[in-house]
């Protein structure tokens, strides 16, 4: 009680889609808990593991859903989708059947998400360069094209691992203010109350986050 993980003004929650193997887990690891499991065995239920983050002078709590495998069964459901207000679609740069389904996941997604989640393509296992299967130049294209944001990762050794989710969060934030302004109306609904795990009973009266964008 009371340490700096239970001080936050807003919480977003995040989804991360793709095809199994594409590093899914491990970039919710090594951004949360600055951890990296080589060890590619996958559990099959949704997880989610959270971190504060400072935007601007707001305290932003990142809540980040995995689907821990459930996505080699297609056993993903709405629930999964519900209240998120950003997700990363991964691939793997070095296997271009992950890439080519990206259009799968994308329709997917807003069949479940708000129209309005801000979505980010990424490219992830950039330190297998040498085995790449989808240029960046490609890939880029292909975002820019359907009003994505863009980077490549790698899990492994960090690379852009923290740029990626304080982008997304932070265009989140932005999205939110934006229509904080147009509105005239305070945050209301937490997302965390998805989840009665995540959040203590009465946080959310005290806690605004964001509604749907």
């Amino acid at each position: 009680m009371g340490s700096p993980e239970d001080d936050y003004n807003f919480v977003f929650k995040v989804v991360l889609i793709g095809e199994s193997g594409v590093g899914k887990t491990n970039l919710l690891s090594r951004f949360t808990r600055n951890e990296f499991n080589h060890d590619s065995r996958t559990t099959i239920g949704v997880e989610f593991s959270t971190r504060t983050i400072l935007v601007g002078d707001a305290v932003v709590k990142a809540q980040i859903w995995d689907t821990a495998g459930l996505e080699r069964y297609r056993a993903i459901t709405s629930a999964y989708y519900r209240g998120a207000v950003g997700a990363l679609v991964v691939f793997d740069i070095t296997k271009h059947q992950t890439y080519d389904v990206v259009d799968r996941w994308l329709k997917e997604l807003y069949d479940h998400a708000e129209a309005s989640i801000v979505v980010m393509l990424v490219g992830n296992k950039t330190d297998l360069a040498q085995a790449r299967e989808v240029p960046m130049e490609e890939a880029k294209m292909f975002a820019d094209n359907n009003g994505l944001l863009f980077v490549e990762t790698s899990a492994l050794d960090s690379t852009n691992v923290e740029e990626a989710f304080e982008t997304i969060l932070k265009e989140i934030f932005y999205k939110v203010q934006k229509q904080k302004q147009r509105s005239g109306q305070s945050n209301t609904v937490s997302l965390a109350s998805e989840n009665p795990a995540s959040t203590a009973p009465g946080q959310e009266e005290r806690r605004p986050c964001c509604v749907a964008l």
